[in-house]
């Protein structure tokens, strides 16, 4: 049985270790949960491990808003103070605070 333990949280803001992006963590896998294809167009020296969690942004750059899937080893904390403008967040965040943004929504 594995045992996985998330390092970033909901509302967390993150910046991708390689590309040049941040975002909010909205959802975290304890495990990839994506297809396999999408899994494969990841060119092979880079492709990260399955076993470990994989984190759902709103991200975002200096071109666009998007939601992007991330594995835990290719993120860093954003401690930058920041806020992020992805224009979904007010659907399930609260306002920018202390560094992170609060769920504006119930858990299961």
């Amino acid at each position: 049985m594995m045992t996985s333990r998330a390092k970033y949280h909901l509302g967390q803001v993150v910046c991708h270790k390689q590309r040049r992006f941040r975002g909010v963590i909205f959802d975290v896998d304890a495990m990839f949960s994506n297809t396999q294809e999408w899994y494969d167009a990841i060119p092979e020296d880079s492709r990260p491990h399955k076993d470990q969690p994989f984190y759902h942004l709103l991200a975002e750059n200096d071109q666009s808003y998007y939601v992007a899937y991330v594995s835990e080893q290719n993120l860093v904390a954003d401690y930058s103070g920041v806020p992020v403008e992805h224009p979904d967040l007010s659907d399930l965040f609260g306002p920018f605070e202390d560094g992170s943004y609060p769920l504006h929504f119930q858990l299961n």
